[in-house]
């Protein structure tokens, strides 16, 4: 087994890459280009906004959201013990290209998604979404094992930078022939967007060859090769448990996470159809805000970094959650473009720094003699997934109790201010540990 050297630039380069490669489908998939789409193929004068699954009728929208949550669910309940094997087996990186390549071929497939292949199109999407969230918690496993505590939140940004950017570059070719489909003469009007799904797959699967060549294998926690996989994924499942419950940071902090994810990734996808429900701004302007958020983050995630090095993480994330109640305030009195844009920005600026100090202050909180960091870091992908699934379900009911989306946005304010409560807990925890250890 190859010994690892810790903050070597070209091996945090070529983890970076991973970001940028994966990134294309939250901004292409989950948030611009597809939900225009496939809204538009599913929704007609005659049956409405109606659609037919397997024999089922649901509203189009509804459906989409419940194959998502599907997806997140079966990944919540499966992840924690795939990543158990994973690293009782030595397979992080096996797994990390499994879950890319099931993520990016589905992708792939959604070129041929049009309404009369609405069954093979919603799998697809569901598996897309399935191979995004085991990618992405292979690859955070990584960060404890490429870097140092010390560089832990600035890798980390660099990760996330990497991604905005990437993102955003797919999203200008994917916008090439979308807006100009005569150059390539192009007559069929889905064949652009289809054209940007297989784009996606492609792009992920093409950038992923980078980490996958310089990322390691990681060591055998349990050297028995004759334990069948459920004995192997239970025991290290059962041990990493157990190690979780004796680190009193770890057990403190993932709570408080937990409720402030629930706000952050829920305004992250419903930020577009707030925007058109409110303010009606049209696919255009709501496709440029989304570019903005995604482009300003990159600030956001080194600003929150150097800030991180100065007050501590805890005491950045303190200071960023607070700006999200303020953030959910606001949005119910939102009442012109220009404020949008305005919160546009400022969602883009925590939503960088949130997301990138997040992942690494949770690195930091693991051991650093622990090696089956695939493990630990499982529990920090699945509470950010559950966070997801309650999150959606919640803005889902009061909008349809009040038929009033701002009173929504109004009431992920209290998921932050929860989430705010248990960071002091961690904060205090921290400041007792620093007096016990003097």
């Amino acid at each position: 087994m190859k010994i690892i050297k810790k903050n070597d630039k070209r091996l945090i380069r070529s983890w970076s890459f991973y970001d940028w490669a994966n990134s294309a489908y939250n901004l292409v998939i989950t948030s611009t280009i597809f939900p225009v789409y496939y809204t538009t193929i599913t929704s007609n004068p005659e049956t409405g906004d109606t659609v037919s699954f397997f024999g089922f009728e649901f509203v189009n929208t509804a459906l989409s959201n419940f194959a998502l949550s599907v997806a997140y669910l079966l990944m919540a309940l499966s992840l924690p013990f795939i990543s158990a094997y994973s690293d009782a087996a030595g397979r992080r990186r096996f797994f990390m290209k499994l879950f890319t390549y099931i993520g990016a071929i589905a992708c792939m497939g959604l070129f041929f998604f049009k309404l009369d292949t609405l069954e093979l199109g919603i799998i697809f999407f569901a598996l897309a979404a399935m191979g995004y969230i085991g990618g992405v918690a292979f690859n955070n496993s990584y960060l404890p094992v490429i870097a140092t505590p010390d560089q832990q939140d600035r890798v980390s940004a660099q990760g996330f930078a990497y991604g905005y950017i990437g993102c955003v570059t797919l999203q200008l070719i994917c916008f090439v022939f979308i807006f100009k489909p005569e150059w390539f003469g192009i007559t069929d009007p889905s064949l652009p967007a289809r054209i940007s799904f297989f784009l996606v797959g492609l792009w992920w699967l093409s950038f992923a060859q980078i980490p996958f060549r310089f990322l390691p294998r990681n060591k055998p926690t349990i050297e028995n090769k004759k334990l069948p996989f459920f004995i192997k994924a239970r025991k290290e499942f059962m041990a990493v448990l157990s190690e979780i419950r004796k680190i009193p940071a770890i057990k403190k902090f993932l709570p408080a996470y937990f409720f402030y994810a629930m706000g952050v990734q829920t305004i992250m996808i419903v930020a577009a159809a707030f925007g058109e429900k409110v303010l009606n701004l049209g696919a255009t302007k709501l496709i440029a805000s989304i570019l903005l958020i995604q482009l300003v983050a990159i600030a956001g995630a080194f600003i929150m970094s150097s800030l991180a090095k100065k007050f501590g993480n805890i005491k950045v994330l303190l200071f960023v959650v607070s700006i999200w109640i303020f953030i959910c305030i606001a949005a119910y009195y939102l009442s012109n473009e220009y404020q949008f844009y305005g919160m546009a920005l400022l969602v883009g600026l925590m939503m960088g720094g949130i997301q990138s100090l997040s992942r690494s202050t949770y690195s930091k909180l693991i051991p650093t003699d622990v090696e089956d960091t695939t493990a630990f870091f499982s529990f920090y992908d699945v509470s950010e997934k559950l966070a997801i699934v309650i999150g959606l379900f919640t803005f889902g009911i009061i909008e349809q109790l009040t038929h009033n989306i701002r009173y929504s946005a109004l009431c992920l304010s209290v998921f932050f201010v929860i989430g705010l409560i248990l960071l002091f807990r961690v904060l205090k925890f921290n400041k007792l540990q620093i007096i016990q250890s003097n």
